[in-house]
């Protein structure tokens, strides 16, 4: 190892210097097989294939802070569809929350106390829908004038 010793100290000052520097050689790189591996976060929906195949909700990805619950209390994001007995619920939690889903033929949404934002596709054209808070919204089919089939496949919820 090469040490360095800067010009103009004495020699009881470089001794000094050099004995320091080795004090600051790095450790030794631990193996390729000593070191854990990385977790990476995909952000998917756990459990969604048995959910969809459960409930026919596709639940993609989001943030964690929207999530499918039990419908029921109130403060719940309500969704309706066609094809669909009823209607299902979801709830946020903190300040802001974002999900990916798809969901075929939603006609109306019901907001909670959250800013929320429905964006839907319909013929391979994103719309938006500012959802009325603690109101129901009509979204998709009715809302569009042809009448068309919409499908969720976001929502954004804001404090």
């Amino acid at each position: 190892m090469r040490r360095w010793v800067p010009l103009g100290l004495g020699a009881a000052a470089a001794a000094a210097v050099a004995a320091a520097s080795m004090l600051f050689t790095p450790a030794p790189q631990a193996a390729a097989d000593d070191v854990p591996p990385v977790a990476v976060e995909d952000f998917a929906y756990p459990d969604a294939d048995r959910i969809h195949e459960d409930t026919g909700i596709r639940l993609i990805s989001g943030d964690g802070h929207i999530l499918l619950a039990e419908c029921g209390p109130a403060g719940l994001i309500e969704v309706w569809a066609r094809g669909r007995d009823d209607r299902f619920c979801l709830s946020v939690r903190g300040a802001s929350g974002r999900l990916a889903l798809e969901v075929p033929q939603v006609y109306g949404i019901k907001g909670n106390d959250y800013r929320i934002v429905a964006d839907m596709t319909v013929d391979g054209a994103e719309t938006s829908y500012d959802i009325t808070p603690n109101s129901w919204t009509a979204v998709g089919e009715t809302a569009d004038p042809e009448g068309r089939d919409h499908t969720l496949v976001e929502l954004h919820a804001a404090k």
